[in-house]
């Protein structure tokens, strides 16, 4: 009796977790685009004007982010200024908090059959590596590990701990921003 009343609990809670971290990885991906060369060279290979999306289906929370041009990222929150070009999904909820809880790799998310890519198979490779290069930056090293596929080597603690608080400071002045908007 008392799990079918925690059920809903639960569900909501997982929803509000990810509608948040959506809100942070989306600002995130837009700072680390300003402060690290690594990921403007991956994102630099994409269309300017090119739309990427991570969501979850069918009407889940989602983040939308835009190639500026030289490499540069601009988050739009949840809404697209027109159809997107690359579209990660989550099959449900319980499987986006699985990765965004760090408790699941995307790599293997994927291979669980628990996401979905509509759009080219190169560019989602692309924005996987921008995500992964992030987690490694803003989490602790022991959660990154068991976040990205591979830690990178090249990422020496000066480096993270330098770029990470850049990036946090970024979203944070992003977060006040729109409180303020």
């Amino acid at each position: 009796m008392i799990v079918k009343r925690l059920q809903p609990m639960m569900s909501h809670a997982r929803r509000s977790y990810v509608e948040l971290m959506f809100q942070v990885m989306g600002r995130a991906m837009q700072a680390i685009s300003e402060v690290d060369e690594a990921t403007r060279n991956e994102t630099c290979e994409l269309p300017e004007g090119f739309l990427f999306e991570m969501q979850v289906m069918p009407n889940g929370p989602k983040l939308i982010v835009e190639h500026t041009g030289n490499g540069k990222l601009l988050f739009h929150g949840d809404e697209a200024p027109r159809p997107v070009d690359l579209s990660i999904q989550f099959k449900h909820i319980a499987h986006a908090f699985l990765v965004l809880s760090f408790q699941e790799k995307t790599s293997v998310a994927f291979a669980n059959d628990r996401m979905l890519v509509d759009g080219d198979v190169s560019y989602a490779v692309r924005m996987t590596r921008v995500l992964n290069r992030l987690e490694s930056f803003i989490l602790p090293r022991l959660i990154a590990e068991r976040a990205v596929k591979e830690y990178p080597a090249s990422i020496k603690l000066p480096e993270k701990l330098i770029s990470a608080a850049r990036i946090y400071l970024k979203v944070a002045t992003q977060f006040v921003e729109t409180v303020r908007a």
